[in-house]
């Protein structure tokens, strides 16, 4: 088998076996195909696509290249959730403890923030004494005693993915629908769930921007899940505005707790009853999605969930008066308000901007070798329909001074306020 054939066969729009896509991906990662032969291939893939037999080939090669977490000794369905990022998502945070205490057994590894998205491994490092790395053994056991565990993702899931993407990071390949979802589910398949539920995020701060793109994305991601022999569910949610209100990491950990207590944003913790719903299905722990929502939402709104997040937390070292009193997250900077000057609904927060701006604060890294400052960040005060008059505050960027002109004078120009109150359709579809 030779590599420049393979390559032929692409670009000539024939479709790859199993057995061709996996020498492919085992000689790049190996170092055996040079980056000049595996970047066209790439651009073939491009250009000529993927159909889901070579797409769930391509996941599975990658998955095989490394690690793949054996969870069969945890007893019963091993769930988990991936989203595609967005602003102000701290879904994973609020999910774990809440399907932990419904009866379900959550198994998560997440990744760290880039650009204007979060991640949810630098969130939790927000709070004192959080073990973000954990030996595989004691990993399993809090599963197995608590439910729920988060760790960093471990550099010997998926190796494939990593040199890939840096290789389609550098050749403009990155927005191939085949590519985008193989690299995605490479890693979740690798970690060993049943069941997982996909965030596909939507809107200004998402990668997909349209519902279209979307649904492509869902569809081959669910069906490359579904060829694996797992359960899989997509639902799409809005992105065009911040999820919740705040965005930065300790701050997003303040209103995790909240939403754990009951006080919680109504759009986050809706996402968040819905993934739970869905994945207490999968788990059996309820007869159908609607029950399964039910009972999410209502114990994000009664705080039934708030001892198991302690727990939670406690159990990979992170400091719990730090919860109990996070109070104190919103004094360790400096504050500065932005105003509304004029009278009306707020009709736009571009939610990709906000997350530049928290960036420029510092609340997030433009390369990975960035050191980020867990308390800066944004507090968003309106929500797209709430009414607004003049002198108002939009929001509250908790600064250190660095980048809080740019920070602001971006805000200023990400945000309408005009005569129509707009209502938003936060869960746009679910893909089954």
């Amino acid at each position: 088998m030779q590599m420049i054939d393979l390559i032929n066969k692409k670009k000539y729009n024939q479709k790859l076996t199993a057995e061709e896509i996996s020498f492919i991906v085992n000689g790049f990662t190996k170092g055996q195909i040079p980056d000049y032969q595996m970047s066209a291939f790439l651009m073939a893939v491009y250009f000529n696509d993927m159909d889901i037999e070579e797409s769930t080939a391509l996941a599975l090669a990658m998955r095989d290249s490394g690690e793949v977490l054996d969870l069969t000794d945890i007893k019963g369905t091993k769930v988990d959730k991936h989203s595609t990022g967005g602003v102000g998502d701290k879904v994973s945070i609020v999910l774990a403890p809440l399907v932990a205490h419904l009866g379900a057994k959550l198994a998560k590894m997440s990744g760290r923030g880039l650009g204007h998205t979060g991640g949810t491994i630098d969130k939790l490092e927000s709070i004192p004494g959080f073990k973000v790395v954990l030996p595989l053994d004691q990993f399993k056991n809090q599963v197995k005693e608590i439910g729920c565990a988060i760790v960093g993702q471990s550099g010997d899931i998926a190796p494939a993915d990593k040199v890939m993407y840096a290789l389609r990071d550098v050749t403009a390949t990155v927005d191939s629908m085949p590519l985008i979802a193989s690299s995605i589910m490479s890693k979740k398949l690798a970690s060993g769930a049943d069941a997982i539920v996909l965030d596909v995020k939507v809107g200004s701060g998402a990668f997909m921007k349209t519902l279209e793109d979307g649904e492509a994305l869902s569809r081959i991601m669910v069906d490359i899940g579904k060829k694996a022999g797992k359960k899989v569910t997509a639902i799409l949610t809005g992105m065009e505005e911040p999820l919740g209100h705040k965005i930065g990491n300790a701050l997003e950990i303040y209103e995790s707790v909240k939403t754990l207590e009951g006080h919680g944003p109504e759009d986050l913790t809706q996402v968040v009853a819905v993934i739970s719903g869905h994945l207490l299905k999968h788990a059996g722990v309820v007869k159908d999605y609607e029950s399964g929502y039910k009972l999410s939402y209502d114990t994000l709104r009664n705080g039934g969930a708030l001892e198991t997040f302690y727990t939670f937390v406690k159990a990979q070292g992170g400091d719990v008066n730090f919860l109990k009193n996070k109070d104190q997250i919103l004094t360790k900077t400096k504050t500065y308000e932005v105003k509304a000057n004029a009278a009306g609904f707020l009709e736009k927060v571009d939610a990709l901007n906000f997350g530049i701006a928290a960036m420029k604060l510092g609340a997030g890294r433009a390369t990975k070798d960035d050191v980020i400052n867990l308390f800066v960040g944004i507090d968003l005060h309106k929500k797209i329909g709430d009414e607004v008059k003049v002198g108002d505050t939009i929001c509250t960027i908790y600064h250190e001074e660095k980048g809080l002109k740019e920070a602001v004078e971006i805000v200023n120009n990400s945000y309408v306020v005009g005569p129509h109150k707009i209502k938003l359709d936060l869960i746009k579809e679910t893909i089954l």
